[in-house]
């Protein structure tokens, strides 16, 4: 790869013909149309979010003569060339001299690029930056921009896996999962945790049906078949598998569990599609259950009720049911192993029924697990008259009965 570095480029040339979509949250263009700043394998621009102090401090260290680190461009031809690294920082002064957020001035006001003194304005667009243009083969550019976002923020996997299978496939996902502002971010945002720009919403996408494509395809599991998926459909110009696959899972997960809670967010939904999609449910049922479960105090695990009651409330284990404390296991150990000791029979009942060995044996508490006599399943509650001591071995064998 060639690398030259440029000395000359000024912030009022990189602003030149700069243009910001709103909607999508790029930036897209600069130095009169010559430079590309959010190429397909770039990141969503995020310097904005929460409180901006980052594009602000962009601003300040312009301002300030600080050093804003060197950026990087490809030069694609003689006559094109795109943000490699420092999409962040341009966007950042672009939206700026464009007047899209303001910055504080000496006295604390609020001041747009439009607003501040002459002579800032000035020293911000004739500011020159330090920028190396390089030149290489898609696959050396690539691994360089990997290298190179190693620092600072580093480029999440979904990031990454996106720089390196660029194409028409991953700007239709994008246009589609990487939009802040498409309307169904609020009802995704119900199942699935992150944020569209950071691409966690395409990630689960790609997650889910590349899963389900292969198998369907007969083909082992890997490591990553998001990038597998991703690279058989790279120069593809349709992603209606991929749209259908996702909102048929969210779909059904809003069609059986019709109440919204905060729980659901962030659960294995493409797994439990998988699972469970071709069974039969009773919304109305399951709301009920949702709700009788949510009101048991004895439940530590909220965000298991919902494959509990998917798999037909069987598997206790995913509620993570409160157990007896100390306490009322020492007493229920106390009282179990006196009447045992006079009976001269096992201090377990099912051992004391028992034809084997250890039919009289005592066992020590250590090696005793606390029971439910009427399991939880069942009505049971986790209070000292509905606890028995068994012997680790049949603890483990009774399970709900």
């Amino acid at each position: 790869m060639i690398t030259t570095l440029k000395t000359k480029i000024t912030i009022k040339d990189i602003c030149k013909g700069f243009v910001y979509n709103e909607l999508e949250g790029k930036g897209l263009f600069g130095l009169s149309g010559k430079l590309t700043i959010q190429p397909e394998y770039q990141r969503n621009y995020i310097y904005s979010s929460g409180d901006g102090k980052k594009e602000i401090a962009v601003i300040n260290s312009i301002l300030k003569d600080y050093p804003l680190g060197l950026i990087y461009f490809n030069k694609v031809n003689d006559d094109d060339l795109e943000v490699l690294d420092g999409q962040q920082r341009i966007t950042s002064i672009g939206r700026f001299v464009n007047n899209k957020f303001a910055i504080k001035d000496e006295n604390g006001m609020e001041q747009y690029f439009s607003g501040i003194a002459a002579d800032k304005q000035t020293k911000i667009l004739e500011t020159k930056l330090l920028i190396y243009e390089c030149e290489g083969k898609e696959s050396e550019i690539k691994e360089w921009f990997r290298t190179i976002n190693i620092a600072g923020v580093p480029l999440a996997n979904q990031e990454l896996l996106n720089a390196v299978y660029s194409g028409p496939f991953v700007t239709l996902c994008k246009e589609e999962f990487s939009n802040s502002q498409n309307a169904n971010i609020q009802k995704w945002s119900t199942y699935i945790s992150g944020s569209a720009d950071r691409q966690e919403f395409l990630e689960r996408a790609l997650d889910w049906v590349s899963k389900d494509w292969e198998d369907k395809n007969n083909d082992p599991a890997h490591t990553r078949p998001i990038g597998k998926y991703m690279s058989k459909r790279r120069y593809e110009k349709n992603i209606s598998e991929l749209k259908l696959y996702f909102n048929g899972v969210i779909n059904w997960v809003s069609s059986v569990f019709t109440d919204i809670e905060s729980e659901m967010r962030g659960l294995e939904w493409g797994r439990l599609y998988e699972e469970y999609h071709k069974k039969t449910y009773d919304p109305t049922k399951i709301s009920a259950e949702v709700h009788k479960l949510y009101s048991d105090p004895y439940i530590k695990n909220r965000k298991g009720i919902f494959e509990y009651i998917l798999g037909g409330s069987t598997d206790t284990k995913l509620l993570d049911v409160r157990v007896f404390d100390d306490a009322t296991k020492r007493s229920a150990y106390g009282t179990q192993t006196a009447e045992a000791e006079k009976k001269d029979k096992s201090n377990c009942p099912y051992c004391a029924i028992g034809h084997d060995v250890n039919k009289n044996k005592i066992w020590k508490l250590s090696e005793m697990d606390a029971d439910h006599v009427a399991a939880w399943s069942k009505g049971g509650k986790t209070m000292a008259k509905n606890c028995q001591m068994l012997c680790k071995s049949h603890n483990r064998a009774k399970g709900n009965r």
